[in-house]
């Protein structure tokens, strides 16, 4: 239905799409998927006509109805139900209160809110006013932008299966991943300023963008080694006139050769927590906790023993006491009855997005870094900056000029500057793009120490919970299983999505992950114990013989004064069998160390396709 080919688009210096294209057909539902500021929202701009190309076409077809997801909030009517109307304004003899009702409590608003003056709502609850008036003007394109970051996991759901319904057109901008999977036909990547598109799912794309970078660098590198024995060709046979016509064949062909560039690394977060010593087995005990505002209370008689290495997911609806728990825990709020006892030796990093508040406008990012751990050096510093994108220059920014997603980075470099052994974490992935949100699952999942999360993306639920605080139905309980087990024995009331099939598949795919990432896990671990043995072995050899070596030339220096010729050279003999033996030792470590090194590379890329 929209063809879009040569185009070309620079922002702000830095050049978005170089002569790409794409083709959105009929019934599509696309993911778009790429680095923050690589230009999918500009992308969707340019297709609704907000903002324009700098060359190629965007041709769409005559009275194609696009509808554009506001992140802005702009209100006319006095209430919630009266603005959603607007959208269904062109049947004025039918009414159509119920629809517009059943569109507002499937995004989550209450009956109450109905006759709310919209500007009263939350700014989440506002943008899910923008959704429900989008959704009830019935386009032909949906272009959504982050449409499910003010979203709960319950509204998400109901979302995803509304959208699964939609009889027209879809291009998707999600962090979320599991999201984006259960809605989408297609994935189009935005990867070095072009477009690709395949039909599934997002590992089915990133894994056909790895196979592509590897043809591309396998034929790179088979290009440079042909120009290169043909240049040594050409040198060798210049001057002899038998093979002048071979050696001007080759420097024909050499240069009409075009060797593909080296792929540039794209530069993405990466996550290290630091973790702090621990000795214990419990870190928070809570009992009989209670907490609430005025008088609404959100946490009634909640007992939860949080052991060293748990892993807990905090889900529920917004607005329920989710942040509020973990600002109980941090001790930010003090509870009305109960107690919440956190170990002597626990040491907490919390992330909650309200805290870049916290953060000084007149600091630069590295101040803001190094003020959290002042025993790192100022190169430990910049590394943790360079790992949250604020590399060279881009760390001396002011915190004044960074955007929110921006300040969310400083305040998780903060917690990684610090050493902790519990982690406290309020949605950390909304500010993410899908590789950041995927760098951070894997951190949490190698992170030996404890993790308590408020989120409601799907991918960590079902990747990263060993247990459950739910808060549903008025209660908050304690479920002691994974999310797919929760989904099955209890579930949100819905009627599923995905399906309670999808379920299951989730469920056997993920069990199949684990056995197989344990398989993997076992078989690293027989390669490389071996060669960590003999490594162990061979540098306790080697310091033992130089110290014996040591103790050797100190002797001769000692025997030298008393000029005994026939024990100086029994001993230089000595010591030059020795120094053999040491070298013979190292010429054994180092290629002991490359193939370690080698084999844990690979066993880790493994494992990382496993995630």
């Amino acid at each position: 239905m929209i063809t879009i080919y040569e185009l070309t688009k620079s922002y702000g210096g830095q050049l978005l799409f170089d002569d790409a294209e794409l083709k959105l057909n009929r019934g599509e539902r696309i993911g778009l998927v790429g680095r923050n500021g690589h230009g999918k929202s500009t992308l969707l701009k340019m297709i609704s006509g907000q903002e324009h190309q700098d060359t190629g076409t965007i041709a769409i077809p005559r009275d194609y109805k696009i509808g554009y997801l506001e992140q802005k909030i702009s209100f006319t009517k006095p209430s919630v139900i009266e603005e959603a109307l607007l959208a269904l304004e062109e049947d004025i003899e039918t009414d159509h209160t119920w629809k517009a009702e059943k569109m507002l409590f499937g995004l989550g608003l209450s009956k109450e809110q109905m006759d709310l003056d919209p500007y009263k709502l939350s700014g989440g609850y506002q943008i899910r006013l923008n959704l429900a008036k989008l959704l009830l003007s019935a386009p032909d394109l949906l272009l959504l932008d982050e449409p499910n970051n003010y979203l709960d996991v319950v509204a998400i759901r109901w979302l995803a299966n509304f959208l699964n319904s939609w009889r027209g057109e879809i291009i998707l901008v999600t962090h979320d991943r599991s999201f984006m999977d259960n809605v989408a036909t297609h994935i189009v990547g935005i990867n070095r300023r072009k477009m690709h598109k395949i039909s599934g799912n997002t590992h089915k794309y990133y894994s056909h963008i790895e196979e592509m970078d590897e043809l591309h660098e396998k034929s790179r590198i088979k290009d440079e080694k042909k120009i290169k024995e043909m240049e040594e060709f050409i040198f060798k046979f210049r001057a002899k006139a038998r093979q002048a016509n071979m050696v001007q064949s080759r420097i024909k062909t050499i240069e009409k050769m075009r060797p593909a560039e080296k792929l540039a690394q794209e530069k993405s977060i990466e996550f290290s927590f630091n973790e702090a010593d621990f000795t214990g087995k419990y870190v928070i005990d809570i009992k009989d906790l209670n907490f609430g505002y005025n008088e609404q209370t959100l946490i009634d008689e909640l007992s939860l023993c949080i052991g060293y290495g748990d892993k807990i997911c905090v889900i529920g609806k917004n607005g329920k006491g989710k942040t509020t728990l973990l600002k109980l825990i941090d001790k930010v709020l003090e509870p009305k009855l109960g107690e919440v006892k956190v170990h002597q030796n626990t040491k907490i990093g919390f992330f909650e997005q309200t805290n870049v508040s916290t953060l000084s406008p007149d600091a630069t990012v590295l101040e803001e870094v190094s003020q959290a751990n002042l025993q790192n050096n100022l190169q430990r510093v910049r590394d943790i900056c360079g790992s949250m994108v604020f590399e060279g220059d881009n760390a001396l920014k002011k915190i004044s000029v960074l955007s929110g997603g921006e300040k969310c980075r400083v305040l998780l470099g903060k917690i990684i500057a610090s050493p902790c052994n519990t982690l406290l974490l309020d949605e950390p992935s909304n500010h993410l793009d899908m590789d950041s949100s995927n760098s951070l699952l894997c951190a949490l999942q190698s992170f030996d120490g404890t993790v308590v999360m408020v989120t409601h993306n799907e991918l960590f639920l079902r990747n990263l919970a060993q247990k459950l605080v739910v808060f549903i139905d008025g209660k908050v309980i304690v479920f002691d299983g994974t999310y797919d087990e929760f989904l099955e024995k209890i579930g949100w009331g819905d009627k599923g999505s995905p399906s309670s099939r999808k379920n299951r598949q989730a469920s056997e795919n993920k069990k199949e992950s684990r056995q197989k990432r344990s398989e993997i896990i076992q078989e690293k671990s027989n390669v490389l114990r071996p060669l960590e043995d003999l490594i162990k072995k061979l540098e306790a050899d080697i310091s033992s013989k130089e110290k014996e070596l040591k103790e050797l030339n100190e002797l001769i220096i000692q025997t030298a004064g008393g000029k005994d010729t026939f024990k100086i050279q029994e001993l230089s003999k000595k010591a030059a069998t020795l120094k053999n033996n040491i070298d013979s030792l190292y010429e054994k470590l180092e290629p002991a160390h490359d193939e370690y090194e080698k084999s844990s590379a690979h066993y880790e890329l493994l494992l990382q396709k496993q995630s």
